[in-house]
């Protein structure tokens, strides 16, 4: 066995808090194993007064922890899914989907319980595509101003009157234990989540068979089952996490239902759809509702966003 792993993280909060999570879960199943944390700065963490949409690029807040995966300086990478883009090196994979959180965004606001709450011409601030086309469809009188940085300095801007609300994910607020600062949750009939939102992957070497089989303990196979359906839209779609596109899937019993959407980025198209399949086709039917999707005019809205069209 293994005596050793070492874990390839960001050095924010959030990610310290899922990576120390998931060391903690392997080091009291197996407690002669020891495991240790790596931080490594990404290209997303880096670049903190542009839009992420305007830097362009896949694997924003991955690819310099791949890389050292790539060179066995870490064995094994933990992501907030809704990061990790559609392809991966072809070396690695993402072999562990663990227990999903809260998929939805919330409201998060300080003087206001709800987005119907917030006065003609608030500011309210996100950085995802996903949810400016989602919001200027409710609410098209806002002023949706772009918001960077982790979660502690999001807060802050919001605490100062930057904004008078902004949007975050649910799940990053609870596993910091700041859910309390939640005002109130979109459904996702009416803000649908990021690809994989509220879940976490571990990314690993294919020729570590070993240690998937050590860690499959940590696999949770209905989070799994949802997000391979997302996943399989999301790479039909050519879709990194920078694109207005939301997807979610929900198992029940054998069936699973995946909801898929596209839109351009001032809301003013967007395309949704819903489709039902049999689980063990979670794969077929994410790709076969993002065929629906471009078939139904979300292929020339990406390609406006792409500046190229969908083969």
């Amino acid at each position: 066995m293994q005596k050793t792993i070492k874990i390839g993280t960001r050095k924010s909060q959030l990610a310290l808090a899922q990576s120390n999570n998931i060391k903690n879960l392997i080091e009291a199943r197996y407690p002669d194993v020891k495991v240790e944390l790596v931080k490594i700065v990404t290209t997303g963490d880096k670049i903190l007064d542009v839009p992420l949409a305007k830097v362009g690029g896949k694997g924003l807040f991955v690819k310099e922890i791949e890389d050292a995966m790539l060179r066995h300086e870490v064995d094994i990478a933990v992501h907030s899914m809704k990061d990790v883009p559609a392809e991966l090196p072809e070396e690695l994979h993402l072999g562990i989907i663990t227990k999903r959180e809260d998929p939805r965004d919330a409201f998060v606001a300080n003087d206001y319980k709800v987005l119907a709450d917030l006065p003609q011409g608030a500011r309210i601030g996100t950085s995802s595509l996903r949810r400016k086309s989602q919001l200027a469809l409710m609410r098209n009188d806002l002023v949706i101003s772009d918001l960077r940085g982790n979660l502690d300095t999001r807060l802050k801007k919001l605490d100062e009157k930057q904004f008078d609300a902004i949007i975050l994910a649910a799940a990053g607020l609870n596993r910091l234990k700041l859910s309390g600062r939640i005002a109130s949750f979109f459904d996702p009939a009416e803000m649908l989540p990021a690809v994989g939102q509220g879940a976490v992957g571990i990314e690993l070497r294919k020729a570590d068979r070993e240690l998937l089989d050590l860690l499959s303990f940590l696999i949770d196979e209905t989070t799994a089952v949802a997000v391979r359906a997302e996943r399989s839209f999301l790479h039909r779609l050519e879709g990194g996490c920078q694109v207005p596109i939301g997807a979610f899937a929900e198992l029940a019993g054998s069936r699973l239902t995946i909801t898929g959407l596209v839109a351009s980025v001032d809301g003013s198209k967007m395309i949704k759809r819903q489709m039902t399949g049999d689980a063990a086709d979670a794969e077929i039917l994410g790709r076969k509702l993002a065929e629906e999707l471009l078939a139904h005019g979300g292929g020339a809205i990406l390609a406006e966003v792409y500046g190229k069209e969908i083969d």
